[in-house]
Parts: C-alpha cells; sequence; structure tokens
C-alpha cells in the first residue's frame, strides 16, 4: 500500500458577495478572532515569565487593529450605495521549511 503524503492543505475561509454591513461583520469578526488570539498568546507567555518578551504579538495586535479600521474605513465609503461586495479569503497551510 502507497502512503500519500500532503504538503499542504487550502481551506476557503470566506468566499461570497456581500452587502456592506454583511461585508463589515465578516471581516470584523475574523480580524477580532486573530487580534483575540495574540492576546492569549501574550498572556499566556508572560504567566510564567512577567518579563517575557512579547514584542511579536505586541505588533501583530497593532498590525491587526490598523488593518481592521482600514477595512470598517473602505467598507463605510459603499455602505449607502447599494453595492455589494465580494470577499476570497483562502488560507494555505503548509510545512514550514
Amino acid at each position: 500500500m502507497e502512503t500519500v503524503t500532503i504538503k499542504d492543505q487550502k481551506v476557503n475561509l470566506v468566499e461570497g458577495t456581500f452587502t456592506p454591513s454583511e461585508a463589515a461583520d465578516v471581516i470584523s469578526s475574523l480580524i477580532r478572532e486573530k487580534i483575540n488570539f495574540h492576546k492569549i498568546q501574550r498572556l499566556s507567555w508572560c504567566e510564567g515569565d512577567q518579563n517575557a518578551n512579547t514584542e511579536f504579538p505586541d505588533g501583530r495586535i497593532g498590525e491587526l487593529q490598523k488593518e481592521l479600521a482600514d477595512a470598517k474605513a473602505f467598507i463605510n465609503q459603499y455602505r449607502q450605495s447599494g453595492v455589494r461586495l465580494k470577499i476570497e479569503g483562502q488560507l494555505t497551510v503548509s510545512i514550514a521549511e
């Protein structure tokens, strides 16, 4: 029997068209979840060592908060226009080298 090794995986996280309000909800939820991940990561690093280097999660939280603000600003310009917004979000998971 031959063993097949899968080297990467693709996940269609979001795909479709949305009203601006729906798009804002989807994007905000995804980004907030990632922000919460980094907050929990930072907290766990500090549990045993209050001097732990939290530069990475701190920086990433700031980047994601800016991305959230930028996304909201982009979407807000279309709220009254009646257009629909297309969102495509695919995650690719692969082995780190």
